[in-house]
């Protein structure tokens, strides 16, 4: 199987994505999405973003790896009675059976960035774009302190190296990456903005039980747990990320969560 396909069926990433709704709304809010304009979300998972651009009017195809991610996105889709919007299988390296110039909007927040051959991403993003249209990314960004960076840093602290060849997903979190990936697809590079944002995480429980949340169900630290209790190290990674999930949180209650995280967030203006 795909490895990346295999990470993001493994567990159940919805248990996490309900605690990302809020943010995911508003920042749906903040790039331009209206009635009849047409939206592709790379990534989607089960319609964190995808679903607030259908609830504007707009006509929204979510594309992700994970079957059981779509298979989630459209019964969500269906419960919420919303007839504009669907979910299909896809890879964001190969858009098989997407046309060109199809889209107002290409949205992928946290979603593309873990998908393999990252130029190839860029490129099939910008091809499916129409012109005047834009494609918005968030990226978590490598080695900064806050709460998913340090997740992501800390689970592989646990894990095997990767394989020869492997690229970063986080890398996508570097701006002079995104300005190199999308010149490299014919985009300016006046075209190409990225400011640090934050996104903030939402969990009804304390910091631990949140924990158990990621190690449960999200797909890198599950391959963290496995691979550190194949050498005795499980309590020690659960240490580190209950130190950091504590750390991180400003709730004014213990026993809820609250952890912003910052990202990129990548505006590409396609001409």
């Amino acid at each position: 199987m795909n490895p990346n396909k295999a990470l993001w069926e493994k567990g159940d990433f919805t248990r996490l994505a309900a605690c990302m709704r809020d943010s995911g709304a508003a920042l749906v809010d903040g790039i331009g999405i209206g009635p009849n304009m047409k939206v592709l979300d790379l990534g989607c998972g089960d319609g964190t973003t995808a679903i607030p651009a259908a609830q504007k009017g707009a006509d929204v195809l979510g594309v992700d790896i994970a079957s059981n991610l779509v298979a989630a996105g459209n019964a969500r889709a269906a419960e919420m009675g919303l007839p504009n919007i669907r979910f299909q299988e896809g890879d964001a390296s190969a858009l098989t059976g997407l046309e060109d110039n199809s889209f107002d909007r290409v949205v992928s927040i946290f979603g593309a960035m873990f998908a393999p051959r990252p130029y190839d991403v860029a490129a099939e993003m910008v091809r499916v774009t129409r012109p005047g249209g834009r494609i918005v990314m968030g990226n978590w960004i490598p080695g900064d302190p806050t709460l998913i960076a340090q997740v992501l840093k800390v689970s592989a602290s646990y894990t095997p190296p990767p394989p020869e060849g492997f690229v970063s997903p986080v890398l996508w979190g570097k701006e002079d990456e995104v300005r190199a990936r999308f010149t490299a697809a014919g985009i300016a590079d006046a075209d190409i903005g990225a400011t640090r944002e934050l996104y903030t995480f939402r969990f009804d429980g304390a910091p631990k039980a949140f924990v158990d949340l990621f190690r449960t169900y999200y797909g890198p630290t599950m391959n963290a747990f496995e691979a550190a209790e194949k050498d005795g190290r499980a309590d020690a990674l659960y240490g580190e990320l209950v130190e950091l999930f504590e750390r991180e949180n400003v709730s004014a209650s213990p026993e809820s969560t609250e952890i912003p995280a910052a990202f990129l967030k990548v505006v590409v203006a396609v001409s």
